[in-house]
């Protein structure tokens, strides 16, 4: 039990770290980009191109690491990514950043659902689950919350190059540690009757409850993507300089790892916590393109409620597929987010110019929450005779 303990320490320390590597690199792509020339159509098209790339990743991944196991998974992607950052600064024009870009999401998009699934595997039920999923939230947000921060000082001092080659470094030695401290563990674990119904190939990862965690999940992901792109983009439309970019990002943290640290969320139906979250994420949007809010606030918000919604899509995922599944599963889960940032980033790169991409993400958003909660009412009314289905 000891040692079981210790590992999931290592593996929980190791998403910390990676998180926070990656995430330095958030406010500065934007305006690294727009330096060769890129205008927002391109930048819009070099992210959905990566979101892309990740979400084809991500389709791959997900039977491969059910089969192979999920370390080989994890290491080899860090080892190419890593590389693949120092290349980064090596870059000469914006044609090289859209390949290189492009394959850093593919690489990456094989670490996620393998992480996620080896955490997984350190539980005996789905509490225990949702509380080390519900542990690695906040600690990566404590990541987002210092490291978007801290990678605009590093653009301002020592020039976005030189920040591309730390970043890169850093990962590489956290290949390394990943190699020789991970260490992959199932634990087995005995479902309720009402959580795993009778399962077959054709229901497995098409289930009503994810179904909608599917959708809501793009949803979500479209918003994010929204706030991926506008953010950063105020260094080249208001001259920000990225330190100030970041730390707004670091407002967008502080508002979900407050969320994530109250650990009496996860009691709740997990379906219902992605419900409220999306609707308070597009109410903060609203704030934003319509009331004309403070930034700086709204983002405080969105962060709250993205909070809300990342451990309980984790949630859903675990308790409605067998745990032998959980690669694939995550896999499908993480292609759903990439859609989402697909779709938003290359609309918001050419809408941008004519209507608020905040505007046309409250609307993606407003019609997902009322596609969800009619259908949710109407399977209620269906299988209350038979047990509360949700």
């Amino acid at each position: 039990m000891k040692e079981a303990s210790i590992e999931k320490m290592y593996i929980l320390i190791f998403l910390f770290i990676i998180s926070f590597i990656m995430r330095i690199g958030t406010p500065i792509f934007t305006p690294y980009a727009a330096a060769f020339g890129a205008t927002s159509v391109l930048i819009g098209l070099i992210l959905g191109f990566t979101s892309f790339s990740d979400l084809t990743g991500n389709l791959i991944a997900g039977p491969l690491v059910d089969r192979f196991g999920k370390k080989i998974f994890i290491t080899i992607p860090l080892f190419t990514s890593g590389a693949l950052f120092i290349a980064h600064g090596l870059a000469s024009n914006s044609k090289q950043l859209f390949i290189l870009h492009g394959l850093n999401g593919f690489a990456l998009a094989f670490l996620i659902p393998a992480a996620i699934a080896m955490l997984s595997g350190y539980a005996r039920n789905s509490r225990e689950q949702g509380k080390n999923i519900a542990i690695n939230g906040i600690l990566t947000t404590i990541a987002g919350m210092v490291a978007p921060f801290l990678g605009g000082k590093m653009a301002d001092v020592i020039g976005y190059s030189n920040t591309y080659f730390i970043i890169g470094a850093a990962i590489l030695a956290t290949a390394l540690f990943a190699t020789f401290l991970i260490t992959e563990r199932q634990f087995i674990i005995t479902h309720k009757k009402k959580i795993m119904p009778t399962i077959t190939k054709s229901n497995t990862f098409f289930s009503a409850p994810l179904l909608t965690s599917y959708l809501i999940g793009f949803a979500v992901m479209y918003i994010h993507g929204v706030v991926i792109f506008e953010v950063p983009y105020l260094t080249v439309e208001e001259g920000l300089s990225p330190s100030v970019t970041g730390k707004l990002f670091s407002f967008l943290s502080l508002g979900a790892f407050i969320t994530l640290f109250m650990f009496f969320i996860n009691r709740y139906d997990p379906l219902k916590r992605l419900l409220v979250g999306l609707l308070g994420m597009c109410l903060s949007l609203y704030g934003i393109f319509s009331l004309s809010l403070s930034l700086p606030l709204m983002l405080f918000l969105t962060g709250i409620f993205f909070g809300l919604v990342m451990p309980a899509m984790a949630t859903v995922v675990t308790e409605n597929v067998p745990r032998e599944n959980y690669g694939k599963a995550f896999g499908i889960m993480s292609a759903v987010y990439s859609l989402g940032m697909i779709l938003s980033s290359i609309l918001t790169g050419i809408i941008r110019e004519y209507i608020s991409p905040y505007f046309i993400a409250f609307l993606i958003g407003m019609l997902v929450v009322a596609i969800v909660g009619y259908t949710r009412l109407r399977l209620n009314q269906i299988m209350k005779p038979k047990g509360d289905f949700y």
